[in-house]
């Protein structure tokens, strides 16, 4: 009857450390899931999820140290 308390014990402490790390990392584990999700899915694209525009100077006669503002008018003295 002692087997079978301490397995029961030991069963029960493995649960609730389980359920510890799981809580207190759960942030963590959530991106690692989904990173791992999205890599396991063979419809994904990682293209899709680029947000920043692949052009960020629209204007092609501005340069992009210069402000359009300053470089259109002449220098004054």
């Amino acid at each position: 009857m002692a087997a079978i308390t301490s397995a029961v014990i030991a069963i029960a402490g493995v649960i609730l450390g389980w359920i510890a790390i799981e809580i207190a990392c759960k942030p963590c584990l959530e991106k690692g899931r989904e990173a791992i999700d999205r890599s396991l899915n063979p419809d994904y694209d990682p293209d899709d999820d680029l947000q920043a525009p692949l052009n960020p100077n629209p204007d092609p006669q501005s340069h992009p140290g210069i402000s359009s503002s300053t470089s259109s008018k002449p220098l004054q003295i």
